[in-house]
C-alpha cells in the first residue's frame, strides 16, 4: 500500500522505506525526504530537530532522539526481533508517520501552533 499523505506520497525513497528494510531511515542519512520526517515529527507531536541537522537535510543525533520519542510514545517495536523501540525510521515507522501526518493534513485545525521562542521576536 501507497504512503497517502500528501507530504510522503510519491516520494521514492519513502516509499521504499515502507517496503525494503535496505532504505530504512538512519542516522548519517541525509536528502529532501528527511526534511519530510522532521516536518512529520514536529506536525504530529511538536518534536523539534537541531536548526543545522534541519539545513542540512541529515538524520542526526537530535533526530534520531525525537524519531526514538515518537516510537516510545507510540510502543512501536517489531516484536518478531526487538524488545525495545529503536530510533530507525523503519516500515512500521513510516507507516505510522504517514497515517497521522494524513489525519493532520484533513484536520489542520488540530495541530498545535509551535512554542513561541523569544530569540524570534
Amino acid at each position: 500500500m501507497p504512503l497517502r499523505s500528501r507530504l510522503f506520497a510519491g516520494d521514492r525513497r519513502l516509499e521504499a522505506c515502507l517496503v525494503d528494510d535496505k532504505a530504512h531511515l538512519t542516522q548519517g542519512t541525509r536528502g529532501e525526504f528527511v526534511s519530510k520526517v522532521h516536518t512529520a515529527l514536529f506536525l504530529v507531536d511538536g518534536l523539534n530537530v537541531d536548526a543545522a541537522e534541519l539545513k542540512a537535510q541529515l538524520y542526526g543525533r537530535s533526530t534520531a532522539q525525537a524519531v526514538l520519542a515518537y516510537k516510545r510514545k507510540r510502543h512501536i517495536v517489531n516484536l518478531s526481533y526487538q524488545h525495545t523501540e529503536d530510533d530507525i525510521v523503519g516500515k512500521m515507522t513510516i507507516a505510522s508517520l504517514d497515517n497521522e501526518v494524513a489525519l493532520r493534513e484533513i484536520r489542520p485545525a488540530d495541530v498545535p501552533l509551535a512554542p513561541q521562542n523569544k530569540a524570534f521576536f
